[in-house]
């Protein structure tokens, strides 16, 4: 199973998010039901070991939080541009979580993530160049920002690969600790 751990947003949220995928010919857009924030990608596991993550999540102690998503922007170079992704606004209980969540993930047995991690939600891939278009996408729609939103869990969801994009399936649901 291809497990990671992330933040479910409101429907709500995701309806927002989901109102700016479209208008770049060649994206291939995220669905409404498929966007989330990832805090930490997995991989590929077995049962058992899917069972240590499980414990290890279990036991991550964490304030809940409001969380505001603000701004658009994208990974790649200009010419080589990956993915088109919505932004947050700066939170320390949310660099907070994410602190725990790694941590525990390591205590399961699993390396160190390698990369920083850059709280967004990706609303769109690309393969080669970036659609024709995109400046002006990015010029409409860069203000982008919703209301605050509660966050009072996380969440281990396995990722089935299949046509049409990606499918994920809740498997557990974490409370976060009062304020």
């Amino acid at each position: 199973m291809r497990l990671f751990v992330g933040l479910a947003l409101p429907t709500d949220i995701r309806m927002s998010l989901g109102a700016l995928c479209n208008g770049l010919d060649g994206a291939r857009w995220v669905k409404p039901e498929n966007l989330h924030m990832t805090l930490r990608f997995i991989g590929e596991v077995g049962g058992g070991e899917a069972s240590d993550i499980d414990a290890a999540l279990a036991a991550v102690q964490a304030p809940g939080f409001d969380l505001t998503f603000h701004g658009l922007g994208h990974f790649g170079k200009a010419g080589k541009m990956r993915a088109l992704w919505a932004g947050v606004e700066a939170s320390e209980k949310l660099i907070h979580l994410q602190d725990k969540v790694e941590s525990a993930v390591v205590r399961a047995g699993y390396g160190a993530e390698g990369r920083k991690f850059k709280p967004h939600v990706t609303l769109a891939r690309f393969k080669g160049r970036p659609p024709r278009g995109m400046g002006a996408y990015l010029e409409t729609h860069g203000t982008f920002s919703t209301a605050p939103f509660p966050v009072r869990a996380f969440t281990l969801f396995e990722s089935h690969m299949g046509h049409g994009g990606s499918h994920y399936v809740a498997l557990r649901e974490y409370a976060l600790n009062g304020e």
